[in-house]
């Protein structure tokens, strides 16, 4: 058992009968009556964040999990397949667990969270950014620079992310996994 001063982001718990992945957590302090914890919890069965105040001291049950490097292979409707890079396993799994399946390129290395007790996969958590190149974009207008403006772009995933107006076609740009925002140009 763990007490809420354990909270922490990515932290696997067991709560009402399901098992969730703590997203975002803040400890308050008001002035006045007892502190807690104000959390964002991602159910890692249905997909659905909820949000939860904890008191402080408050016993939780954490669940025991371990990460392993998987690669990315292709989609089949929701199910996508992974192959395990150390023993070549493939695994399935569904959609509702990938944090940002729309960012996921085939390829690409990612770390599953599995349940210790019985193998079971729980999430996947992406690299905190990936480089996708731009595979459709209005071109910009000359002039139109002087403020922050953005378009939206198309990546070769498929997702749609919004750049600034000087990226072009064919540009390579980082994106940012955990909002899906675009952080910079990537220049070879």
């Amino acid at each position: 058992m763990a007490s809420t001063s354990d909270i922490r982001n990515g932290l696997c718990i067991k709560y009402n009968s399901d098992t969730f992945k703590i997203i975002e957590f803040q400890h308050v302090k008001p002035g006045k009556g007892p502190a807690f914890v104000r959390t964002k919890l991602k159910s890692l069965t249905s997909g659905k964040v909820i949000d939860n105040t904890f008191s402080a001291g408050h016993k939780i049950e954490e669940v025991r999990v371990e990460t392993r490097k998987y690669q990315y292979l292709y989609a089949e409707g929701d199910m996508y397949n992974f192959m395990n890079t150390d023993d070549y396993n493939q695994i399935t799994l569904e959609k509702v667990i990938l944090d940002a399946p729309d960012l996921m390129k085939e390829g690409e290395i990612v770390t599953v969270v599995v349940r210790s007790e019985d193998e079971m996969p729980l999430a996947v958590d992406m690299p905190a950014s990936v480089i996708l190149e731009v595979t459709y974009t209005e071109p910009g207008v000359k002039g139109n620079t002087a403020t922050n403006a953005t378009k939206p772009a198309t990546v070769e995933t498929g997702a749609t992310v919004n750049v600034p107006l000087f990226i072009n076609e064919g540009d390579k740009i980082k994106v940012e996994t955990t909002k899906g925002t675009y952080q910079e140009r990537i220049k070879e």
